[in-house]
């Protein structure tokens, strides 16, 4: 819950250092905020040569029932016997110790508080399932690896709003005032209160803000699924301003 834009350029600096020597790396970090280094990593690498994988337990390792070493384990395996290259997690499948799902950075998300199965993959499947004994692709994957591109800059100046009913308009003003660019958490295809007379000058905000060159993506509070810029008034409205809709 501590980690900074700066851990995640620290992490990717080793990362390339590394890269021309070894088969891949293996990165151990704490499980609530994993998957936000995922994904962190996944969109800094524009290009990549080796395997990433991330791994940790959610029972710690002084308990019978750690995850800690499979997951450790799976992870070595699948890199040490395969061909797939880029940034993915390695973690427990189900809850019991036959498998591990590894699973792209950019499609994993932590499901619960403390079940040893809590990473699991949305809107897609796993790109292997791995055992001690096999190891079984569900999904292509890439494999040709090119000389890492690291993309490593990060802007402070980017808000998440979450939308939710009866929200302040102070609220938006805030947001477009103090932020270069906003990431809505929308409702369903990527709904926004700004539509009805009461919300209409939260819709002029946000006009306004991208016409003096703020950015605005629109993502779903909706696990599965993707966003659309189309099918109702709502979206076609936000889309006309140039908002920008960021599928899943």
């Amino acid at each position: 819950e501590d980690m900074l834009f700066s851990d995640y350029q620290k992490i990717a600096q080793a990362v390339k250092k590394h890269a021309p020597d070894v088969k891949g790396v293996i990165i151990g970090h704490g499980t609530d905020t994993l998957s936000y280094t995922a994904a962190a990593l996944s969109f800094m690498f524009e290009k990549i040569n080796i395997p990433v994988l991330l791994v940790g337990s959610q029972r710690s390792p002084d308990r019978g029932s750690s995850d800690a070493a499979m997951n450790l384990l799976c992870a070595a395996k699948f890199i040490a016997e395969t061909d797939f290259v880029g940034v993915a997690t390695c973690l427990h499948y189900h809850s019991d110790d036959n498998q591990c799902a590894v699973i792209p950075g950019t499609k994993v998300r932590k499901m619960h508080t403390s079940r040893r199965d809590a990473f699991q993959p949305i809107n897609t499947e796993p790109i292997a399932l791995v055992s001690l004994k096999e190891i079984k692709f569900l999904q292509d994957y890439c494999k040709e690896g090119q000389k890492p591109i690291l993309k490593e800059k990060f802007s402070d100046k980017v808000g998440l709003l979450k939308v939710h009913p009866n929200m302040d308009e102070k609220l938006w003003e805030f947001y477009t005032k103090n932020f270069k660019a906003i990431v809505i958490e929308g409702t369903g295809l990527g709904h926004t209160p700004t539509n009805s007379k009461e919300n209409e000058k939260k819709y002029t905000l946000l006009k306004k803000f991208i016409e003096k060159n703020g950015i605005v993506a629109i993502t779903s509070q909706c696990l599965y699924g993707a966003v659309h810029p189309y099918v109702y008034t709502n979206l076609r409205r936000l889309s006309e301003i140039g908002c920008i809709f960021c599928e899943d």
